[in-house]
């Protein structure tokens, strides 16, 4: 299971690099990589299945999907010191500017979206430093 967790937080590091998120919004590409890291280790702890990772950018959300073949919805739950794991979901909703899962009719799609910070932002009038200048 590492290895295939390993591999989906190395294919999605090469789509970061390819968009210019490691360089221009390296705290988001960082929250992007260990979202993939849960959602991958998810489908395979909770779903016991194989994950199916996608990344679309749309200009204004970089769009993180995770398949699974499992029909049951994630929720965050409190987390509890008698209990090791369980916090995924709690760290996805704290990384991800939303997410939200969908069944499907062979399994669920769970997707969380980020938004690279720009100046423009906090109001001081930056641009995207995914777009061209």
């Amino acid at each position: 299971m590492s290895s295939n967790v390993k591999a989906a937080r190395d294919w999605a590091r090469e789509r970061l690099d390819a968009l210019g998120w490691t360089a221009g919004a390296p705290e988001t590409a960082d929250a992007v990589l260990l979202t993939v890291s849960e959602l991958v280790t998810n489908a395979h702890v909770h779903a016991r299945s194989n994950a199916q990772l996608v990344m679309t950018w749309d200009t204004r959300c970089l769009h993180v999907a995770v398949h699974d073949s499992s029909s049951d919805l994630p929720a965050p739950r409190s987390p509890d010191t008698e209990r090791v794991g369980g916090r995924g979901m709690l760290l996805v909703d704290a990384l991800a500017d939303s997410w939200e899962a969908r069944p499907c009719p062979y399994g669920k799609t769970v997707i969380a979206c980020f938004r690279p910070f720009t100046e423009d932002q906090d109001g001081t009038g930056g641009h995207d430093p995914l777009s061209p200048a």
